[in-house]
């Protein structure tokens, strides 16, 4: 299926993948509305940087809540209407979820995430931002956003590998996964197209990329 056709895209990967990059430049090359997530409204974010084990759960759930209403609002007034193309999938909150929260913590975020999660709509195609822990580091060290300054490595390495194990058993769409160690697709022009190609060539299944430079 040509990328003009696809009506959803969503993509996602860990902190510092590239994914609002990625979401910008496809939405001007097709016309597509972009929808990006909106951590920086949450007023817990930085306080759970600095102390997780205190401000998980009220980060936790603050995102839990705004992104099923940001996906309500996309259900009901665009999704039909124009192109869009998200930075997130929704099911990443449970990602997030699984590593930062406790047992009886766990048990009352799933029972409100099971009763959202029955109303998301799923996307045509979702792409995978692939990369190692150093790559993630060097992007958030080099962007230098002040509310990310005190993520450990240690941190997105867990968060990395869980996200691995996460698509490694995705089934839910069209999965087009994309290794980004070796590839700029922002500033390179060849890259992206490169990138626009294997999207175009992508109609069902998992699909992987990896690049080779030589």
């Amino acid at each position: 299926m040509a990328i003009e056709d696809l009506r959803f895209i969503a993509i996602e990967g860990v902190i510092g993948a590239g994914k609002t990059s990625l979401t910008a430049r496809l939405g001007q090359t097709i016309g597509a509305k972009s929808i990006y997530e909106e951590f920086e409204k949450n007023p817990f974010l930085e306080d759970f940087y600095n102390d997780p084990e205190h401000f998980a759960f009220q980060t936790q759930i603050f995102f839990l809540l705004s992104r099923y209403q940001q996906q309500q609002n996309l259900h009901q007034h665009d999704l039909f209407q124009q192109c869009m193309i998200s930075d997130y999938i929704f099911a990443k909150d449970r990602i997030f979820a699984t590593l930062n929260l406790n047992e009886k913590e766990m048990k009352l975020y799933d029972a409100l995430a099971k009763i959202m999660e029955k109303d998301i709509v799923k996307a045509d195609l979702v792409i995978y931002l692939q990369s190692s822990t150093d790559h993630l580091m060097e992007f958030i060290r080099k962007r230098g956003r002040k509310i990310e300054k005190n993520i450990s490595e240690e941190y997105i390495q867990a968060l990395n590998e869980l996200y691995n194990k996460f698509f490694f058993h995705y089934n839910d769409t069209p999965l087009l996964v994309i290794n980004t160690d070796d590839i700029d697709f922002v500033h390179n022009e060849s890259d992206y197209q490169d990138i626009l190609y294997e999207i175009n060539q992508h109609t069902v299944g998992t699909r992987y990329y990896v690049p080779h430079k030589i």
